[in-house]
């Protein structure tokens, strides 16, 4: 699975998505199942794979498996029971 986040350096609420999802891998241990990538959209990387996702908020956190979108927010933390669920299912499957 995938997350990637799109959101600004200096944005707080992307900087707190950043942590917090950071945080439940770690605490869940789904380090072996999950990576977390931080796209800045103040960078032509960060507004080229934004563009890809229609990111038109930020933060918008996209929960991927198999390349194919699972979850998403646009302007706001996600909840962690939400993003637990999604994780859960992953977990079923292995």
């Amino acid at each position: 699975m995938r997350i990637k986040i799109f959101g600004k350096q200096e944005c707080a609420k992307c900087q707190a998505t950043k942590n917090k999802l950071t945080h439940f891998i770690e605490k869940w241990n789904y380090n072996n199942i999950a990576t977390l990538d931080f796209l800045d959209m103040d960078t032509v990387e960060g507004m080229a794979e934004g563009a890809y996702y229609d990111v038109l908020k930020i933060p918008t956190t996209v929960i991927e498996k198999d390349d194919l979108i699972t979850a998403r927010w646009e302007g706001e933390i996600p909840n962690s029971e939400d993003v637990k669920r999604h994780f859960e299912g992953v977990l079923e499957e292995i």
